[in-house]
């Protein structure tokens, strides 16, 4: 057994790399071979949203308050509200975050691939955000 303990493990700010607008990312659990399942907890303001991005082996998303968007390429915006459990198959290109006017918090959860989690692309530009 392995308790992680509230606090053990600092938040931090959601790097400009892989967001647009303030976010904060509280890692929940990382669990190393022959696992590869992390989880974290990533809280959007208003208006914050990640790039476009795809998962060697999907992801799941577990709103647990507020009002958010997602978005599949070629797909249309969709709302999120807390209980929603939205699930992006493996290499489907995709964002989300908070809405333009209220804040969003999820819990994010993803498996890798040969060490990779993630493939970050191209920013959501305003004009696709606003759509």
């Amino acid at each position: 057994m392995d308790i992680k303990r509230n606090g053990s493990r600092p938040s931090g700010k959601g790097p400009e790399a892989w967001f647009t607008g303030t976010v904060r990312v509280d890692p929940l659990f990382q669990v190393g071979d022959p696992t590869r399942i992390s989880g974290g907890q990533v809280t959007f303001e208003a208006g914050a949203r990640t790039m476009w991005h795809t998962h060697p082996l999907g992801q799941t998303l577990i709103v647990t308050s507020g009002l958010g968007w997602v978005q599949c390429e070629g797909g249309p915006i969709e709302e999120i509200r807390p209980g929603d459990v939205i699930w992006f198959p493996p290499g489907e290109k995709h964002w989300h975050g908070a809405t333009a006017t209220t804040a969003m918090t999820h819990i994010a959860i993803t498996e890798s691939l040969d060490g990779n989690n993630v493939d970050w692309m191209e920013k959501v530009s305003d004009e696709q955000y606003r759509k």
